[in-house]
């Protein structure tokens, strides 16, 4: 036997041959072919199986094949000996079903044939999509969504290859606005800022707010982006129940909510009696003016201006009479109501997206109180609360808060006869969803 010398391979009963090294062909293979012994070629069943004839075997004789564009899993290739040639000792053929592999066949002899002898796997491939982690994940078809609750980092670790997967969809919505007490009727809260933007490779149904096109595009790149969700804004309340009520404490704005460069308002207070304004305070969208002294205005949505606008103006409080009352907070896609011979001040209706795979509603105004205890409004669709209703305290029902994670402002406070005072309602927390394709 020979000196075994670096870069062969011992084929049989002490013969050494050198297989020497193969050679790429760089062009992929989209169709069946016949392999030439000494060459690698990269096989792209993209479009459909394949079929590979091995050739004419001799010993020492190498072919390689790899998976050109990882789909082996779905359409496989077919590996078949020459004539009587056999593939690791039966004279069939192979397939090759395994996604990215690559393969390296030896003709041994004539009892073996070819010998597969190095198969790998591992055939790494830049991302073809975004990977992220942060907040609750979930998926939907081939879409990963991120809904953030509470305060948190969106980390993102690799980006797409195709720019437009970079582009994710997202819904940002803020803290919604307090409702006010009063005993003339207080002004709702005014919904949280929404503000939304589908992606151009996304397919959910999106609302009548949908930023694309017109709006503002986030294009992610392999970073952490802070996530802020704001909280609802406070109730206003009085101290006691009965008249006077003091102390009085007013109601507050809901709080921002923020992914990347999208800042999203929160909602305006309602107007009320005591150290608060009278008129609904300005926010994403505003809250209802209050229902005494007045009329007193409610506040301006859209506050700071985006494009599309992230919500509408409360109400206005009524006239200072028998049928005083103040304006429902403004909501994603209607301003809130003005009480009017004995219609109630709704809160506006919020907007709904199926940007988390199921049709929800977010961003519905606050009701407005009623002077009488008769005219109470209701909350917006989108977790808007209801002002105080019912019969004098202490079997009344109290307003009702915004809905939690959906931006609602907060129901009024609403007189129940004289010398009873209604407290209002906080507003309800914000949220943020992140969206994008990952498969």
């Amino acid at each position: 036997m020979g000196v075994v010398s670096c870069g062969t391979t011992m084929l049989d009963q002490g013969v050494f041959q050198n297989i020497g090294a193969v050679t790429w062909d760089t062009t992929a293979k989209t169709a069946g072919f016949t392999a030439v012994s000494g060459n690698g070629y990269f096989v792209n069943t993209t479009s459909g199986a394949i079929t590979v004839t091995l050739p004419a075997g001799s010993a020492g004789a190498v072919v390689a094949l790899a998976d050109y564009a990882a789909t082996w899993q779905t359409n496989s290739v077919t590996v078949a000996p020459n004539g009587s040639n056999k593939i690791g000792g039966t004279n069939a053929n192979a397939t090759l079903t395994t996604q990215g592999q690559s393969v390296t066949f030896v003709y041994v002899d004539s009892t073996q044939g070819w010998v597969n002898v190095i198969d790998s796997t591992s055939n790494v491939r830049g991302a073809s999509f975004i990977t992220a982690t942060g907040g609750t994940i979930t998926t939907s078809g081939n879409y990963k969504i991120h809904k953030f609750t509470g305060p948190g980092t969106f980390a993102v670790s690799g980006i797409a290859s195709c720019s437009n997967n970079n582009i994710v969809s997202y819904m940002v919505v803020a803290g919604g606005g307090g409702g006010a007490a009063s005993h003339s009727g207080g002004g709702g809260g005014g919904a949280g800022g929404f503000r939304e933007y589908k992606g151009p490779s996304d397919c959910y149904t999106a609302s009548p707010l949908n930023g694309n096109p017109g709006g503002t595009a986030v294009t992610v790149t392999a970073t952490p982006y802070p996530i802020t969700v704001g909280g609802g804004g406070a109730a206003g309340t009085f101290g006691s129940t009965s008249y006077p009520g003091s102390p009085f404490t007013a109601a507050g704005n809901g709080n921002n909510s923020v992914f990347s460069t999208i800042t999203s308002t929160g909602g305006g207070a309602g107007g009320g009696l005591g150290p608060g304004a009278a008129n609904g305070s300005t926010g994403g969208s505003g809250g209802g003016g209050v229902g005494t002294g007045g009329p007193n205005t409610g506040g301006a949505g859209n506050t700071p201006p985006v494009s599309p606008s992230q919500g509408f103006a409360g109400g206005n409080g009524g006239p200072n009479s028998g049928g005083d009352g103040g304006g429902g907070g403004g909501g994603a896609t209607q301003a809130g109501t003005t009480i009017a011979g004995g219609t109630p001040a709704d809160g506006g209706d919020g907007a709904t997206t199926s940007i988390t795979a199921s049709p929800t509603a977010y961003g519905g105004g606050g009701g407005g109180g009623s002077h009488t205890g008769q005219e109470f409004g209701s909350g917006g669709t989108g977790g808007g609360g209801n002002a105080f209703s019912g019969g004098p305290f202490p079997t009344s029902t109290p307003s009702t808060a915004g809905t939690a994670n959906t931006g609602g402002g907060g129901g009024a406070g609403t007189a129940q006869g004289s010398g009873y005072m209604g407290n209002g309602a906080a507003g309800g927390s914000g949220i943020v969803v992140i969206r994008y394709k990952y498969q």
